[in-house]
């Protein structure tokens, strides 16, 4: 199957960016290289990093990717590594970094990868499929607990009590192998009225990826390293798909922005901390009509950028 993903605000993140022609850029989830493209058709001297931790993702934007040339650096790395990556190859400073935190249509569509409820197949998830840990083993091997934290948090599922015991029971008769199997234990899990408003599985679904390829984690521990490899005014942007990741952007944006932790009543800051830049998006950029007419995964899209200071 060819690699597709609809690169949802494409020509606003690009706008966002400032890229300058002579500029070092990262794209730190590739994809199908379609902000990729973008970025590098704006450059003459600069060079473009490209980090995807998905090898057919890899082997997708390298193909589309190759009009550009030597201006264009490939790696198989999760986005969390980016900062020891690069300086690997001496570089320490970028002008500007993407992150699209979504879930491209190639991995949603092909159904071995076991990422859709739509598809029936081994239940897997990985975005790197060097990892050890599976779908699989989160469904079977989580407590009952544990599977309803997840899909609780992870999901926001009001059901999700109630997931958990219809999957704690169906696998205790077998393991569950497949996308189907863990679709039935779910629906039995919901009452009927309820399953009118789109498939029963999608939040537990969402909330076994993300615990999977512990997306929240790499998110939060990443933001800090990024930030600090960006050259002064160089932009960081950030598109998120999940209340919980925009939580964390925006909230870490603007700690980073106002990192003074003394108290109201102090006339004076000592605590010593100093921003790291500014918040440029004071509300999040939204997909505009066309492009939701175009593309519906791009409903829940939100983009949050933050520039470092001109003194960093």
């Amino acid at each position: 199957m060819e690699f597709k993903h609809y690169s949802v605000l494409l020509a606003e993140t690009i706008e966002q960016l400032h890229v300058r022609p002579e500029g070092i850029y990262v794209d730190g989830t590739l994809g199908g290289g379609g902000h990729a493209f973008e970025v590098c058709r704006r450059l003459t001297t600069g060079h473009f990093y490209g980090v995807d931790q998905d090898d057919a993702a890899v082997e997708a934007a390298g193909k589309r990717l190759e009009p550009f040339g030597g201006m264009v650096t490939i790696l198989r790395n999760n986005y969390c590594n980016i900062k020891a990556a690069l300086a690997e190859r001496g570089v320490t400073k970028v002008d500007g970094i993407v992150l699209d935190l979504g879930v491209s249509s190639y991995q949603l569509d092909e159904s071995e990868r076991g990422f859709s409820y739509r598809f029936d197949a081994p239940l897997d998830m990985r975005m790197d499929r060097r990892q050890g840990i599976t779908a699989r083993d989160i469904v079977n091997g989580y407590s009952e607990g544990e599977l309803y934290r997840i899909i609780r948090d992870y999901g926001e599922d009001r059901f999700a009590r109630n997931i958990a015991k219809h999957i704690a029971a169906a696998r205790s008769e077998k393991p569950i192998e497949t996308t189907f199997e863990l679709n039935q234990a779910i629906k039995a899990a919901i009452p009927a009225r309820m399953r009118r408003d789109g498939h029963p599985s999608k939040q537990t679904f969402q909330a076994i990826r993300i615990e999977c390829n512990r997306e929240l984690e790499v998110l939060r521990d990443s933001l800090d390293d990024l930030t600090d490899m960006l050259n002064p005014g160089g932009r960081l942007c950030i598109i998120t798909f999940h209340s919980l990741e925009d939580r964390i952007v925006k909230s870490t944006f603007k700690n980073m922005e106002k990192p003074c932790t003394c108290p109201p009543e102090f006339p004076v800051c000592v605590c010593g901390k100093v921003p790291k830049g500014k918040v440029v998006t004071r509300k999040p950029i939204l997909p505009g009509e066309k492009e939701l007419a175009e593309n519906n995964r791009s409903k829940s899209a939100k983009l949050r950028v933050f520039e470092a200071a001109l003194n960093n």
